[in-house]
C-alpha cells in the first residue's frame, strides 16, 4: 500500500502543470457566473467549472445569474472569480453603459479564453403558422430571456429593425419554454450557443419551427449590429431538417484581472489542453480552441491568460492589451 501511494503522489506531481505548483495567492474557492438554468451559459459554465475544481483540487462551481451584463459586473467587483460574457455587452461594460451599473467602466474584467459562437436564434410552435420572421404577427408576445442578457439586450433591436411589433417578456429559459408550450408566447428569441438546453427539451416534447433569417433580413443585421453571419447547422437539433442562417456574437470567459496570474494561467491551461473534455461538457465546445484567442477585440487580457496563449498558441497578443495595475 505504501508503494502504491508513493507512486500516486510521484505520478500526480509529474500531471501537475509547473505554473499550478505555485499556489500563493490562490483563492480557497471560485465561483463562475453563468446565465439561467435552460440556458447554454449554465451548462457550459457549470461543466467547465467542476472540470476546474477536480484538475486543480480546489472548490469551485458555476451560478446562476442573469447572463452577461451582471457576470460583468460581479467579475469587475470580484463578487464572482469568474464568469463568461459575449463581446458587445462586453463592450457596452467597459464604455460605462451596462445597465446593471451606469456610468461604471467595469475595467477589472479580463479575458480568459474564448468559447464559443452566440447565434441568434427564434424558435415557434409549429402550431402557430408561424414559418418566417415576416409570419410574426404584430403584438406578438415573444420571449427574450432574462433581463440583461445577450438576447435581451441585442434581439428586441433586432426584431424592431425587420419591422416586427410586439410585446417583450423576460425570464430563464426553461420558464419561457414552458410559456410558449402554454400559449403565453408566441415566440423565443434567443441568443445562446447551440443546441441550446431548453430547444433540444421543447423539440422532445412537441412539434416546433427553426426560425431563419431570409437574405435580406440577415444584411440588414450585418449592418446594424456588432455581430457576423452564422449558419446553425441542421444536425443541431432532432428535429431539425435544414440549416438555418443567423447572426452571432463571440463569447469570452472572463476572469478578475486582480487573479494571481499562476491561478488563471492554471485554469486556462484545464479547459484548453483538451477540447475533447470540453466538447463532453456540451457541443458548443467545438469552438473553444486555442486559435480563437484572437476573437477578442475588446477586452484586457488577464496576464495569466496571456501568458497560457502566447506559450502554447502562438498567440501575438501586444503588451498594451495585457492588463495591468
Amino acid at each position: 500500500m505504501k508503494n502504491i501511494s508513493i507512486a500516486a503522489v510521484v505520478a500526480a506531481a509529474i500531471a501537475v502543470p509547473a505554473f499550478a505548483e505555485d499556489r500563493a495567492g490562490w483563492p480557497e474557492s471560485f465561483t463562475v457566473g453563468t446565465a439561467s438554468q435552460g440556458g447554454t451559459y449554465f451548462a457550459y459554465g457549470s461543466g467547465w467549472a467542476n472540470l476546474v475544481a477536480d484538475e486543480l483540487g480546489i472548490t469551485g462551481g458555476g451560478e446562476v445569474t442573469g447572463g452577461p451584463m451582471q457576470n460583468m459586473a460581479l467579475v469587475h467587483t470580484g463578487d464572482a472569480q469568474f464568469g463568461m460574457t459575449t463581446m458587445g455587452p462586453a463592450a457596452e461594460s467597459l464604455n460605462g453603459t451596462n445597465p446593471i451599473a451606469p456610468g461604471l467602466q467595469m475595467t477589472n474584467a479580463c479575458a480568459m479564453f474564448p468559447m464559443y459562437q452566440t447565434p441568434f436564434a427564434i424558435t415557434t410552435l409549429k402550431s402557430s403558422g408561424i414559418a418566417s420572421i415576416a409570419d410574426i404577427p404584430a403584438g406578438a408576445k415573444i420571449g427574450f430571456g432574462p433581463a440583461g442578457s445577450t438576447s435581451d439586450t441585442y434581439f428586441p433591436r433586432m426584431i424592431e429593425t425587420l419591422g416586427i411589433e410586439f410585446e417583450r417578456r423576460n425570464g430563464g429559459w426553461n420558464d419561457l419554454g414552458t410559456q410558449l408550450q402554454d400559449g403565453l408566447l408566441d415566440v423565443i428569441a434567443f441568443a445562446a450557443g447551440v443546441p441550446t438546453p431548453a430547444v433540444s427539451q421543447l423539440e422532445v416534447q412537441t412539434e416546433v419551427n427553426f426560425i431563419t433569417f431570409s437574405e435580406e433580413e440577415q444584411a440588414k443585421i450585418l449592418e446594424s449590429f456588432p455581430v457576423a453571419p452564422f449558419t446553425i447547422p441542421a444536425d443541431t437539433y432532432e428535429t431539425m431538417t435544414e440549416d438555418a442562417q443567423s447572426v452571432s456574437m463571440w463569447n469570452f470567459a472572463i476572469a478578475n484581472c486582480d487573479l494571481p496570474t499562476s491561478f488563471v494561467e492554471a485554469v486556462v491551461d484545464v479547459v484548453m489542453s483538451d477540447n475533447e473534455r470540453m466538447k463532453g461538457i456540451h457541443k458548443a465546445a467545438r469552438s473553444t480552441l486555442p486559435e480563437n484567442w484572437d476573437k477578442n477585440n475588446v477586452l484586457m487580457w488577464h496576464p495569466g491568460a496571456a501568458k497560457w496563449f502566447t506559450e502554447n498558441a502562438g498567440a501575438d497578443i501586444p503588451a498594451d492589451k495585457i492588463f495591468s495595475n
